[in-house]
């Protein structure tokens, strides 16, 4: 029998266990979120830990992860995160903490912005006092009107005439729209959000940007201590707090390893490499 994502209890051993998949790959349990430093010239120290079922999704941690650095005045200048831990609203509520939430957005989704030629929202201009839209052969949008989803985020519909639309000679790269009223249309969020959404999008295609979110990986590195060293994986505790305490023990150790590590200057260790993988590095060579 097939197991349905989230749906109650997945084991009656442990009734705070949730069933997930994640690239393909599904599991019973929980999910463990560490926070740590990347200072270069100190040691990478394991700040915050979070522990949830296994059906939480990761942009519900970031701002709890911040409350609680906040709480203890640990609060970054710069979180690097993965795309997991990002969203408009994300983004806007980390400035006004004076923080830095780097990581990656997604791409336009729409069809346009698919589309190798298609004419993507960026190719649009906002004037947001004057609540208009200018598309980029310079005609102007006749509709613009707040509404919000039934998730309750708040978005702007804006429409472009179906007369100007009908007759634009790019329209087949701009909307195959059928309405009968509008041509072209596009969904925005609210200023705040939409400006550091499309600001986010500039700046991950810049060679700067991606030049400084590498030091994201180092956590991967984490993780990866964490899961060889440790029992994370494989807790032997039932129940939410009791493997939550479990996390926060095994991050208690990691941290007291690397100290030991930055105060007798071992240095940090390449990237591990299985046996698999090096005997292909060997008989390339």
């Amino acid at each position: 029998m097939s197991k349905i994502r989230g749906q109650g209890p997945s084991s009656p051993y442990d009734t705070d266990t949730r069933y997930s998949v994640k690239r393909g790959a599904g599991w019973d349990g929980y999910k463990v979120h560490f926070t740590e430093t990347c200072e270069p010239d100190a040691p990478h120290l394991i700040t915050n830990v979070v522990t949830t079922d296994a059906t939480v999704p990761d942009a519900e941690i970031t701002a709890p992860v911040h409350h609680a650095l906040a709480a203890r005045g640990l609060l970054p200048g710069i979180h690097l995160v993965d795309s997991g831990y990002t969203s408009a609203a994300l983004l806007v509520a980390a400035a006004e903490q004076d923080i830095e939430l780097m990581g990656p957005v997604f791409a336009d989704t729409t069809a346009q912005g698919r589309a190798g030629d298609g004419l993507g929202q960026d190719a649009f201009t906002i004037d947001w006092p004057a609540r208009t839209v200018t598309c980029p052969r310079g005609q102007r949008s006749v509709s613009w009107s707040a509404q919000r989803k039934p998730t309750g985020t708040e978005i702007i519909r804006v429409h472009f005439a179906k007369t100007d639309c009908d007759a634009c000679p790019v329209r087949a790269r701009c909307t195959s729209a059928t309405n009968h009223q509008y041509g072209r249309s596009l969904t925005l969020l609210t200023q705040p959000q939409q400006q550091a959404l499309d600001q986010r999008r500039r700046q991950q295609e810049t060679d700067e940007w991606r030049a400084a979110y590498g030091t994201r990986a180092g956590v991967e590195g984490t993780i990866s201590q964490a899961v060889r060293v440790t029992r994370t994986r494989t807790t032997p505790y039932r129940g939410l707090h009791k493997t939550h305490l479990g996390h926060v023990l095994i991050a208690t150790g990691l941290n007291l390893h690397r100290l030991n590590a930055w105060w007798t200057e071992t240095p940090i260790g390449t990237t591990h490499i299985s046996r698999f993988a090096r005997l292909g590095l060997e008989l390339a060579a």
